[in-house]
């Protein structure tokens, strides 16, 4: 394991243990778009095990056309449940996961290599300067990072 892999995985056992225990609650609502996510630069997207229970993860996102994007290391958790079984629950958070609306059902689906400026358009036009040197750190020495896209169903 690299160096890099290292710290993402600290980072990320930290980013865990201070999530909102109201993010395991994330229950869907009746809306069927994203147009309460439009103030927010954080959304929770639960995906789900095997066994169906639901995981939680905050994320930093962007919205445009109707779908949102965002970019996660393409070996964590989320994206192998993604791969499993593209369905998915997204609600805006704050930065720990507290939900601050009810569940859009969504599916989620791992961009090909040509679609991913597109989602990093979205992302960056939701966020500054902050983003773009964390991402710029992340992608020059971090583990290899996937865009996802999600649309409501």
């Amino acid at each position: 394991m690299s160096a890099a892999e290292r710290v993402s995985d600290a980072w990320n056992l930290l980013l865990g243990r201070i999530r909102h225990p109201a993010a395991e609650q994330l229950r869907a609502g009746t809306k069927r778009d994203f147009e309460e996510f439009r103030s927010h630069r954080h959304c929770l997207v639960v995906t789900y095990r095997r066994s169906g229970q639901p995981v939680p993860t905050p994320v930093w996102f962007g919205a445009a056309d109707g779908k949102l994007y965002f970019r996660s290391e393409e070996r964590v958790g989320k994206i192998k449940r993604i791969r499993h079984d593209d369905g998915v629950l997204v609600s805006p958070c704050d930065a720990r996961g507290r939900p601050l609306g009810a569940g859009v059902k969504a599916r989620a689906r791992i961009l090909p290599a040509q679609e991913e400026g597109r989602a990093e358009a979205a992302i960056q036009s939701n966020f500054g300067l902050g983003r773009r040197l964390y991402e710029a750190i992340a992608m020059k020495f971090g583990p290899r990072g996937v865009y996802v896209e999600v649309t409501p169903v």
